[in-house]
């Protein structure tokens, strides 16, 4: 079932579908994050394991986990506002 949540800042209504609350951490700088579901979390031990067998470098793990992450957050209220505040400024 879909559920209207509101309007965006341009008119356009923002459908949230119903889904199952997934587990938040709280993180001192960037606020509350979702954590990821059990198939995403594959995604990061098999990237992990690439780094630690020394398959790919460190930092490109990193950067490539934290990236995908990111995009997983695109519907983050935090990241709305973040983004929303960069664009004002």
């Amino acid at each position: 079932m879909v559920q209207k949540t509101g309007t965006s800042s341009n008119g356009r209504a923002r459908d949230q579908a119903d889904a199952p609350q997934r587990p938040h951490v709280s993180v001192p700088v960037i606020g509350t994050l979702a954590l990821p579901s059990p198939d995403r979390l594959v995604f990061y031990a098999v990237l992990g394991a690439l780094g630690a067998l020394e398959i790919v470098e460190w930092p490109i793990v990193l950067v490539v986990g934290i990236g995908h992450y990111l995009t997983e957050q695109r519907f983050s209220p935090a990241l709305r506002e973040a983004g929303q505040a960069a664009e004002a400024a």
